[in-house]
């Protein structure tokens, strides 16, 4: 990306063609998955053992489509930087995963999850995929019971629900507060089954560096060896990325420090649109930051505002003990300002109200940026052995980090990046713009508009992996007739992921890539974090690319590349994390409304709240990359709305 842009013209890019979907079909929007399903060539049985498809990322949606590719016998080869696909980031989810049962009989349905999601989303996501992932939700408990997921369950027997932010039903299935690795062990153990079949090779501690590329099509992939240095490359007939978010560019993150961007980046420069990069999740319950010395955060899932209640002092500068502070003085804010969700308003409602309080000086804790999440009353009324069954693992892991036991304080929370809502664009089949190329989870953009609602991370993952992808990879390879690939192009792969490893491990500059990744992530939150302005958008333009400036010529990278080498993993990536951060703040400087996770303090309504620009910006951001020294290309994909008409979001 280019080091200073024109200001002239569209600002810091250039405009594009428009593109479309071409894949979802018409019709009844009940209808239009089955349609396409049936719409699908298929590859018979005996021809599917001789087509080869590479997964990068072994995560609930990563895992569950290596699993189910493997079990359609597919010869499938899997990839993951971590030493275990148990440890991939999937499993630090903790609240649960929607799924439209109505087990509760409180009017829950599919419809009722289909328009919960686009409302959530802010009327930024594509209606077709969002109903189809409704329609499939129902499928995901039932595939998850039959693997042996424990769900919570009632008295009688059946699946326990809870409440999520966004909603106002009980949709949320959940396994105490580890929903995330409860579902990643059962999608861990089907892919070891085709692992031990023959079906699935799994290689980890392998990072993609690049993606091979013939005739314009994905034809495989280079990885180094993350234990002895090795580069080897890997050819197929499809290559699939399930590759998790992008948090970390923000340095702070709860995201696990491993996560990020580069599988995605790589596809992205060789031509696979990058959509909507500014939509990050900002999740409003996590432990507050402590100090200079932290390289993470911690979230408390949003399952804990079922029952807990938010609230701050009544009084700027109340250094009271949380207990010595009166109900009279007390400001229930959430339940006040938005009387009909209260404490279960979406993650970007709730975040801003808690930046708001802490601005006026009524915040909590260290800094005054902290916000009481407190439960009080549901010990009361439930009972102490009630709450700990529910969120006593919880509980534990907050009293651990912080010194203090929250039966008898309230939590302290406060805001953090959790989520990445953009992500490679991908058709109705989830293939990318690069054809052969399929991206699902959190990788791909399609699902949740500018603000994912709680417990839908979980269910879009497994969605894709068990569902979606299995019924639309195979039309690809049906399609095409694909030849051996060339030793060229996988020489000149090779050879562009040698290039670049040589170039960071030459510098040996003065400064360490941590101390790079925090400037960049102080960079990002304070100019693209809860709140974006148009001046302060323009001063993160000047200042990152000058941070990638230095980046390249004083970053010290120690040892050597034919080893195990945690500098120079960490390098690459935040080498990407570099240029990733200038498309995020490009694309929140050319989106001049508000909406979701992306919020313009210039776009506003006088309760503060977003203030949406459905004339001019109800598209999605396709942006491309046009080479090194380049403006990105903007693409726009018209959204279009037949089934919930876009309206002012109203939690109140």
């Amino acid at each position: 990306m280019s080091d200073g842009f024109s200001k002239s013209g569209d600002g810091f890019y250039k405009s594009g063609e428009p593109i479309a979907d071409a894949k979802a079909p018409s019709g009844p929007i009940e209808d239009r998955w089955t349609t396409r399903k049936f719409e699908a060539k298929l590859v018979n049985p005996a021809n599917k053992r001789k087509k080869k498809i590479i997964i990068i990322g072994t995560g609930l949606a990563g895992g569950s489509a290596g699993a189910t590719l493997g079990e359609a016998g597919y010869h499938v080869q899997q990839f993951c930087f971590q030493d275990s696909p148990r440890r991939a980031h999937s499993i630090a989810a903790q609240g649960g995963i929607n799924a439209a049962k109505n087990y509760r009989n409180d009017g829950d349905s599919v419809h009722r999850l289909f328009y919960d999601t686009v409302k959530g989303g802010d009327f930024r996501s594509r209606e077709s995929n969002v109903h189809r992932l409704a329609e499939i939700s129902t499928q995901i408990i039932d595939q998850c019971v039959a693997q042996g997921v424990p769900f919570a369950r009632e008295y009688g027997g059946l699946l326990d629900n809870r409440s999520f932010g966004g909603t106002q039903v009980s949709r949320t299935f959940y396994a105490r507060g580890q929903t995330g690795q409860q579902l990643l062990l059962g999608a861990y153990q089907a892919l070891m089954r085709q692992v031990d079949a023959g079906n699935v090779e799994l290689y980890p501690r392998h990072e993609m560096l690049d993606l091979i590329m013939e005739d314009g099509r994905a034809r495989g992939v280079v990885v180094r060896n993350l234990i002895n240095g090795e580069i080897k490359h890997y050819t197929a007939d499809a290559v699939v990325l399930a590759s998790g978010g992008y948090g970390n560019v923000y340095f702070l993150s709860t995201n696990a420090m491993g996560s990020n961007v580069t599988a995605s980046w790589r596809a992205h420069r060789h031509g696979a649109l990058f959509a909507n990069p500014c939509y990050t999740q900002i999740h409003p319950t996590c432990i507050p930051v402590s100090g200079d010395h932290q390289s993470k955060l911690t979230l408390m899932s949003e399952s804990l505002r079922n029952d807990g209640r938010v609230w701050v002092p009544k009084k700027t500068g109340d250094e009271r003990r949380p207990v010595d502070i009166p109900e009279d003085e007390r400001d229930y804010y959430l339940e006040r300002v938005y009387p009909s969700f209260g404490n279960l308003v979406p993650r970007d409602i709730a975040s801003r109200a808690a930046k708001n309080v802490c601005d006026e000086g009524r915040g909590v804790g260290p800094g005054g940026l902290g916000v009481y999440l407190d439960f009080a009353d549901a010990i009361e009324r439930l009972g102490r052995t009630t709450v700990e069954a529910k969120y006593g693992n919880l509980f534990e892991m907050y009293e651990r980090i912080t010194g203090e036991n929250p039966y008898e304080t309230p939590m302290r929370i406060y805001p953090a990046v959790h989520y990445t809502m953009g992500g490679l664009w991908v058709d109705y089949d989830l293939q990318s713009s690069i054809p052969g190329l399929f991206v699902i989870g959190e990788a791909n953009f399609s699902d949740h508009g500018a603000n994912r609602l709680g417990a839908s991370a979980l269910m879009q993952g497994l969605a894709d992996g068990y569902f979606v992808l299995p019924n639309t990879i195979g039309d690809y390879i049906a399609r095409t007739n694909l030849a051996p690939v060339a030793d060229t192009a996988v020489t000149e792969a090779e050879e562009r992921v040698r290039s670049r490893v040589d170039r960071l491990l030459t510098i040996d500059g003065d400064r360490s890539v941590d101390s790079f990744h925090r400037e960049l992530g102080h960079i990002m939150w304070e100019y693209c974090g809860m709140e974006r302005t148009e001046e302060g958008l323009r001063k993160a333009m000047e200042l990152i690319p000058a941070l990638r400036r230095e980046f390249w010529e004083r970053v010290k990278v120690t040892g050597k590349g034919e080893e195990l080498n945690q500098q120079l993993e960490k390098a690459g990536r935040v080498a990407d994390f570099l240029e990733l951060g200038e498309l995020m703040v490009i694309d929140a400087l050319h989106r001049s409304e508000s909406c979701g996770g992306h919020f313009r303090a210039e776009s506003q309504d006088e309760d503060g709240e977003a203030k949406r620009d459905d004339v001019n910006f109800s598209y999605v951001a396709a942006w491309e990359w046009a080479g090194e020294d380049e403006q990105p290309v903007l693409h726009k994909e018209a959204l279009e709305f037949e089934h919930v008409k876009p309206t002012q979001r109203s939690y109140k």
